[in-house]
């Protein structure tokens, strides 16, 4: 089967065959194209899906994911991203395996179509000349055959003429006689030309033609072999992510059997446990015998007085509430706790200790807690500070790996002096060993305050003696001071002295106004950033090297300074990263950057 042989005269319609298979090939690029821009664009939503529901870093959202759903659901998410990654891979190997090679294919298929044609047209042309010459060859033989008859003709009446000259008689036979012989040349040359046209035609049907034909009908088939393979391609491009796919849903079938809602139930205890026990039953109070009050150290709230006794700081209740209890109050008291415990400090004494607890409330309330984080419950307050305790001795590591970083690079420079100067880093190496001694001393206060708060939780076999509503998690030297006018039971009950002191009145209403008003705290002083200082705790402020900030409060032997970047956005940054400059001649006036 050949179609040199069976289609030696369709040249033109093979000519429009081999074109359409060109369109073909062309169009199935065009739809693998569009097939990997659907790819990419599937993998881009996945993947901005994905980023959409990541948990935003450092936020309270990022504390959530540490349950088991949470975690199964973000392992959901990660998984959909290496998902989206394999159709990404779809589509970039549809590119370079089918896109890619068949446009390079289609441009060589159309060089060596535009070839083969060529030729096949120039062997047309050559037998067509062939042909024309046969033709003229003829024409010329038959055109001389007559002249000849003619002159014969001619020469013959001559001669039957007798009043016809000898000569004209002699001259009609030279030219019958050249006219013959004219003749006999066109027949020569016509038999000539005949054979080697035929000759020539033989050649092109049998030979050339057929040639042709043949690297036509090679080219044809190849592209057909080649679009076969592409789209068996395309089918491999899509099995070779399947495992990976599988894999993927796999994992994340794995992360929901992750799932345990005992650990997840466990972790809300962890989160939430104040670790105060229950209040103990409420001792009867006898109000028919003249007596001292008596406060069970394990009750709710304070007993109402008689209608004899003095209120008290414009409260009729002084004893805390338990904080699922919801006590009565007027419209005036909503602001608690701050009015309320302002309220208890100004009648307990020492009056030095209250007012530090004043001073804990109101940082508080402007959204900075305290460094001891001392407004939180015990077990809590345990946590927060086991957390800053690993948070620093992985800071002091890292300090100390580039400290050694440092001296290995100062051994080399001493052992090699032309790759630097030794000297140029021991300026690095000196503020590292401070940094390494400030944050020791950061660990050790923090290790203290652990230490602390460890052993005074109560076990938990013990009876409850606290009571606790809007609890303030003092430090012990404040509870004992606080203690000490308090007179101990045996039974773990406690009598509160009767203050002989003039109890002050203030309406609390008129406190929280005090406090709502309170202007920022004035500037005294600039400050310049020497280090870069990422402010991921509460209460710190994230401020980069080379910034000019405002000073608001000078470090008070703690490490730390208080400054402001603007009117929101104030914090404290440790006092060796930054360079101050006090003005001694600030009056409290207030500028911004």
């Amino acid at each position: 089967m050949s179609w040199g042989t069976e289609l030696w005269d369709q040249f033109d319609n093979l000519e429009k065959h081999t074109q359409w298979g060109i369109d073909v090939l062309e169009k199935y690029i065009k739809f693998v194209k569009e097939r990997t821009e659907i790819e990419l664009g599937y993998a881009k939503q996945l993947r901005n899906l994905s980023k959409k529901y990541q948990p935003k870093k450092n936020s309270k959202e990022e504390e959530e994911y540490r349950y088991t759903s949470t975690k199964a659901f973000l392992a959901t998410l990660n998984e959909m991203n290496d998902y989206a990654g394999q159709h990404e891979v779809i589509s970039e190997n549809m590119t370079s395996l089918i896109t890619g090679e068949l446009t390079r294919y289609v441009q060589e298929l159309k060089q060596e179509r535009k070839s083969h044609f060529h030729d096949g047209r120039k062997a047309q042309q050559h037998i067509e000349t062939c042909w024309k010459q046969l033709e003229a060859s003829k024409r010329r033989f038959e055109r001389d055959c007559k002249e000849a008859d003619r002159a014969q003709q001619y020469f013959e009446k001559m001669d039957a003429d007798i009043n016809v000259t000898k000569a004209d008689v002699e001259k009609a036979r030279q030219q019958a006689q050249l006219r013959h012989q004219m003749a006999e040349d066109s027949k020569a040359e016509y038999s000539s030309t005949l054979q080697k046209f035929n000759s020539e035609q033989h050649d092109h049907y049998y030979t050339h033609i057929p040639n042709i034909f043949q690297k036509i009908q090679d080219m044809e088939e190849r592209r057909i072999v080649r679009i076969g393979e592409s789209m068996k391609t395309f089918a491999e491009v899509d099995r070779q992510v399947i495992p990976i796919i599988g894999k993927c849903l796999d994992e994340i079938t794995k992360a929901a059997e992750s799932v345990d809602h005992k650990s997840d139930s466990q972790m809300v205890i962890e989160a939430f446990k104040s670790g105060f026990e229950p209040p103990g039953d409420i001792d009867f109070e006898d109000f028919t015998q003249p007596m001292k009050r008596t406060i069970s150290e394990s009750s709710l709230s304070n007993s109402r007085g008689d209608g004899k006794s003095e209120p008290k700081f414009g409260s009729k209740s002084k004893g805390k509430l338990w904080p699922f209890i919801k006590k009565n109050k007027s419209p005036k008291q909503q602001k608690e706790p701050l009015s309320h415990r302002f309220n208890e400090f100004m009648t307990s004494k020492p009056k030095i200790h209250c007012f530090r607890s004043l001073k804990r409330g109101l940082s508080l309330k402007l959204g900075a807690g305290p460094e001891d984080f001392s407004n939180l419950p015990p077990e809590q307050r345990r946590k927060k500070l086991q957390q800053k305790v690993d948070e620093l001795n992985k800071d002091i590591q890292k300090e100390m790996d580039q400290r050694d970083a440092l001296t290995k690079m100062k051994d080399v420079y001493i052992k090699n002096p032309q790759m630097g100067d030794a000297a140029s880093v021991d300026h690095r190496l000196a503020e590292l060993g401070q940094n390494i001694e400030k944050l020791r001393l950061e660990v050790q206060k923090f290790e203290g305050w652990l230490a602390e708060v460890e052993g005074r939780l109560p076990p938990r076999n013990e009876q409850a003696r606290r009571q606790s509503g809007l609890y303030e998690a003092q430090n012990t030297s404040a509870v004992n001071s606080c203690a000490q006018d308090r007179e101990s039971s045996p039974d773990g009950s406690y009598t509160e002295e009767q203050s002989q002191e003039t109890e002050m009145k203030v309406p609390a209403t008129d406190f929280d106004d005090e406090f709502d008003d309170e202007e920022p705290l004035p500037t005294i002083g600039t400050c310049k950033a020497l280090y870069t200082f990422e402010g991921q705790n509460e209460g710190t402020i994230s401020v980069a090297e080379g910034e000019m900030l405002y000073v608001i409060e000078e470090d008070k032997g703690d490490g730390w300074t208080r400054i402001r970047r603007n009117e929101d956005e104030e914090g404290y940054v440790p006092t060796s990263y930054v360079e101050v400059y006090l003005d001694k001649n600030a009056k409290g006036a207030m500028t911004y950057i």
